[in-house]
């Protein structure tokens, strides 16, 4: 078949092609390798099809097992918090949740499904979609700002005024009421009467920057609280604070009007970012192209066009299927 005879599969041939590519993949019956052999010489486009399947099973097999382990991980959580007497059958099933989640990452690259996420919102008062950038008003009248792909939980009944930073990242403008305003993220907490500020989650731990006022912040409930004021931030994990940090506190709170900036931000730091725009799944391959430097001003609201301009001047190679994109 040369280049102007190619067919386009259709979406159904596709998923087709990648159930076909796993069942392969899983010692196969003689039985299944003729019926195969009869679906991919029946149409010109399954043959399309599986050839595109192959490519993209080369490029993200790995990457999809790791994110089916972490998928696996979290239903795993999830059963185990809905009947604790069942640990021991939880356990045998973790590999076949991983099994499954890799095959259903792979079949189903459109759906952008992420277990991860609908754990955390199973606790969760107030959620955030990706590229949703959200708003809501508490029973005290603060607002709290949700970055997109956000959670939060609320409870006000202990005399004490406490939001958890279940996912994401919230902007956090607190009425003055006499009650103690507490954020909880991770280990460490946020603690204020009345002010402007930031929670944001990290792979290790949390980050706070205040746009406006005093916050006082603890590593964890034992570690000496830092007092923090307007255009300061800083950084903890494991119960452990950084320096504190001296920031562009409204650049970097931007996000709230639908703008991403980073001054010499990893590629990696910026992809994070993204994915919590994006409906789909981001992965990101190459380490070494992962630690190359990112400075500029990008729109939140379309990461596949700041994608694009990334990859006009970085250079990588960039392979989309469904909502799967790959980048390399």
């Amino acid at each position: 078949m040369n280049q102007l005879d190619r067919v386009t599969p259709t979406p159904a041939q596709e998923q087709a092609a990648f159930a076909w590519l796993s069942l392969l993949h899983d010692q196969p019956s003689s039985g299944d390798q003729a019926t195969f052999s009869h679906w991919l010489q029946a149409d010109p486009a399954h043959a399309e099809a599986y050839a595109q399947a192959q490519v993209v099973w080369e490029l993200s097999e790995g990457p999809a097992r790791t994110l089916a382990n972490e998928d696996a991980f979290a239903l795993q959580g999830y059963l185990n918090a809905i009947n604790q007497s069942r640990r021991s059958s939880v356990r045998r099933w973790s590999g076949a949740l991983a099994m499954a989640a890799c095959l259903l990452l792979m079949v189903s690259l459109g759906a952008g499904w992420q277990p991860m996420r609908w754990v955390d919102d199973l606790g969760a008062d107030y959620v955030s979609a990706p590229g949703e950038i959200r708003t809501v008003t508490l029973a005290d009248q603060s607002q709290v700002t949700l970055d997109a792909d956000s959670a939060i939980s609320v409870d006000f009944s202990r005399g004490e005024r406490h939001v958890q930073l279940r996912r994401g990242a919230g902007f956090f403008s607190v009425t003055h009421t006499g009650e103690p305003f507490v954020v909880d993220a991770e280990k460490g907490q946020a603690r204020v009467l009345g002010t402007q500020f930031e929670v944001r989650l990290q792979p290790h731990g949390a980050q706070v920057t205040v746009l406006s006022g005093r916050v006082g912040v603890k590593a964890d409930k034992h570690a000496e609280q830092q007092i923090l004021t307007a255009g300061q931030q800083v950084a903890y994990g494991e119960g452990v604070a950084e320096k504190l940090q001296a920031v562009d506190s409204e650049a970097q709170l931007a996000w709230r009007q639908g703008w991403l900036n980073y001054y010499k931000a990893t590629l990696a730091d910026v992809v994070q970012d993204l994915r919590r725009y994006y409906p789909g799944r981001i992965v990101l391959l190459n380490d070494e192209l992962a630690a190359r430097r990112v400075s500029g001003s990008f729109p939140g609201k379309d990461p596949r066009a700041v994608l694009g301009s990334l990859q006009g001047v970085m250079g990588f190679e960039q392979h989309s299927v469904g909502h799967l994109i790959i980048l390399r």
